[in-house]
């Protein structure tokens, strides 16, 4: 499996302006000679601007989009290029379009770069000029028109919300029920061995009990255990509540090497949340109850990997 351990959080440009300044000088103006007073403009502060970060939350990446739809500073730290950094940040701040319900978002790409948006499904518009002495190419995009407004009593969609550090058992327990309470009819978890303290405790099997009884025509449980024979023999109360309810809840193991050797832990819902270990068996992470982005990178790569594994059917046998 291919998930870089990075994510992304709307960027307060007054808060979070030295990290921007960070990024964009060290590929604008130090990579790319780009002078300064060019690269920083007055338009900055009415910008949304988006971030990359680390698992230390250092920054790797940024991107901002105008009031009127355009694209622009897109900065991505060498070292962190070609693992889907840029094109997270270029969903991102799309969706953010979308949610301001614009109908199209333009560029000035470089030309040096134009193959990466039209793998992103822009198209040029007229021929290449010159800008701050590097040549580019415009470029747009139709989007997806917003949904209708909704209707009166029903909840609007969500913000999204940055992510938050983890770095205890509490936490991430915490952070667990809250994913799994706000799921609405999808659920998936990729652990090494269905850690108790995560998912045995009587709240969280509960939750899970619940989201499977009150969407019966729909709710779908996938589980993803790295390493099911180190539960032979051990009672588990999640385990259990997949044998009574087979028809929601479905486990699965990996028999590929690179998903056997895949370190970190995770869980993504159908809301746009997820939470991210670093390590299978520790707490430190992160996560968040809505990061579209980071939810789709991570349902993508299960999806993969369920496609893959195999079905667990040695639980039965086995009268776990």
């Amino acid at each position: 499996m291919n998930i870089p351990s990075f994510y992304l959080e709307p960027a307060n440009y007054a808060a979070d302006f030295a990290d921007l300044q960070y990024l964009r000088t060290e590929v604008f103006v130090v990579e790319q000679g780009i002078p300064p007073e060019i690269e920083f403009d007055a338009l900055d502060p009415d910008c949304r601007h988006i971030i990359a970060r680390d698992a230390e939350r250092r920054p790797i990446g940024c991107g901002r989009l105008s009031p009127a739809g355009r694209i622009g500073r897109m900065a991505v730290l060498p070292a962190w290029r070609r693992q889907k950094v840029g094109a997270s940040l270029l969903r991102g701040l799309i969706e953010q379009a979308a949610n301001l319900g614009l109908s199209e978002v333009s560029a000035h790409a470089q030309t040096a770069a134009l193959g990466f948006y039209r793998r992103c499904g822009f198209e040029t518009v007229g021929s290449e000029f010159t800008e701050a002495g590097i040549p580019h190419i415009a470029i747009r995009l139709a989007i997806a028109a917003p949904a209708a407004l909704p209707r009166h009593g029903a909840a609007a969609a969500e913000a999204s919300v940055a992510a938050s550090r983890l770095q205890t058992v509490e936490a991430a327990a915490d952070a667990t029920l809250t994913l799994i309470r706000q799921a609405r009819r999808l659920l998936c978890v990729y652990s090494r061995n269905l850690d108790y303290r995560l998912f045995g405790e009587a709240a969280t099997v509960e939750a899970v009990k619940q989201f499977a009884l009150r969407n019966q025509r729909g709710a779908e449980v996938r589980i993803i255990v790295q390493e099911p024979e180190t539960l032979r023999g051990q009672q588990h109360p999640l385990i259990d509540l997949a044998q009574r309810l087979p028809s929601y809840i479905s486990i699965r193991a990996p028999v590929e090497a690179e998903d056997l050797n895949f370190r970190p832990a995770f869980i993504a819902n159908d809301s746009g949340g997820y939470l991210f270990q670093l390590q299978g068996d520790r707490y430190e992470g992160h996560w968040s109850p809505n990061s579209p982005p980071q939810n789709r990178q991570l349902a993508e790569e299960f999806e993969r990997s369920w496609q893959r594994a195999r079905i667990c059917s040695e639980f039965r046998a086995l009268g776990l």
